[in-house]
């Protein structure tokens, strides 16, 4: 996950949350795919729609124009947070204790960067996951991507 300043998260939130939808998070993709990309992650109480994302997006862009908090020239991408939901916060982590995750750091730490398990909890700055009968401690600031698993 590759979180967004917190100057521009509060921007994003400050138009999405009046609309009557949760802002699950926001990602800044710098060089991708030959360009740079916003990437918006909302929900709502009866899921999302593409309506939803049009409102959004409409909204968003005109807000992002006026105030002009990323240099240069970007996408702006608005989306359901989708059946493999990303975790950005540390409420996410709370909410989701239980769910199996995927967990990706942006450094090595006990010989890996890769966890997929059973999120078992958040302690402090530590993110509590179980993979295959072994409790892991994986620092929340070194978290790079953290997803649900889509269960079926």
């Amino acid at each position: 996950m590759q979180r967004s300043p917190e100057k521009l998260t509060a921007l994003v939130r400050s138009v999405v949350e009046p609309m009557g939808y949760e802002l699950v998070g926001v990602e800044y993709l710098s060089g991708y795919q030959g360009g740079n990309l916003l990437r918006v992650y909302i929900d709502g109480e009866e899921g999302i729609q593409l309506d939803d994302c049009t409102r959004v997006s409409h909204q968003l862009s005109g807000v992002l124009d006026v105030e002009d908090p990323i240099p240069g020239e970007y996408n702006l991408e608005v989306s359901s947070p989708g059946m493999d939901r990303p975790l950005f916060t540390k409420e996410h982590f709370e909410r989701f204790v239980g769910h199996k995750v995927n967990i990706k750091l942006s450094s090595t730490l006990p010989g890996r960067r890769k966890y997929k398990g059973v999120l078992k909890g958040i302690e402090e700055s530590e993110v509590l996951i179980e993979v295959d009968g072994t409790l892991f401690r994986l620092p929340f600031d070194q978290i790079q991507d953290a997803r649900l698993v889509p269960e079926f």
